[in-house]
């Protein structure tokens, strides 16, 4: 059976995160084997993190940095978990960009 693609991964991982209240204002964007987690106007977008897969079920989360390269966070786990990981203990990183 063939493993999914971020692509087929995205609206969930888009589900889970507007669970939480607050993160509505966040859309998912693929791009290759990456989710890209992002909001404000599409032509301008300001990206809070991203999601590389590494496995079928494994993910490593990365977060941007001033130089506007990914850092690796060491955080590593299935999508269910990063996405708790993210929104509960390093929730502050997904507030809505003002500038």
């Amino acid at each position: 059976m063939p493993s999914l693609s971020a692509k087929d991964w995205a609206s969930g991982f888009t589900e889970r995160l507007h669970a939480y209240p607050g993160l509505q204002h966040l859309r998912v964007r693929v791009r290759a084997d990456t989710l890209i987690l992002e909001s404000g106007p599409v032509d301008d977008a300001f990206a809070h993190a991203r999601m590389r897969r590494l496995s079928a079920t494994l993910w490593t989360l990365e977060m941007p940095s001033r130089s506007g390269r990914w850092d690796p966070t060491g955080i590593r786990d299935t999508v269910d978990k990063v996405v708790v990981t993210l929104a509960e203990q390093i929730g502050w990183t997904l507030e809505p960009s003002h500038g």
